[in-house]
């Protein structure tokens, strides 16, 4: 099983979400755990979750959760050895690519 960590912008994005549209919210955690979490173990995204390195961004990878539904992450260091380590940086709508305040 991945670890996995999160930022404070990540935490802040999870709860904005949790407090406007807690079925999203939900969706992403599904979605995290039925497809990213085993995909991410055999190494072999499906094409469905349209993981792609986030351009202009080297080492940051976007991935769709919804037609409207966005999450950044990147891969951190191994916390437990031979297992991923996943960094959730964003998460939300597409606007989660806008440039913002922190």
């Amino acid at each position: 099983m991945p670890t996995f960590d999160v930022t404070p912008r990540f935490r802040s994005d999870r709860k904005k979400l949790a407090k406007s549209a807690p079925e999203k919210l939900a969706r992403f955690e599904k979605v995290v755990r039925e497809a990213f979490v085993p995909d991410l173990e055999t190494g072999r995204f499906r094409p469905s979750l349209r993981v792609k390195g986030l351009q202009g961004h080297p080492g940051i990878y976007e991935m769709t959760w919804a037609p409207d539904g966005r999450a950044t992450w990147e891969y951190g260091q191994e916390q437990i050895p031979g297992k991923t380590h996943v960094i959730w940086r964003r998460v939300g709508t597409h606007a989660v690519f806008d440039p913002g305040p922190p």
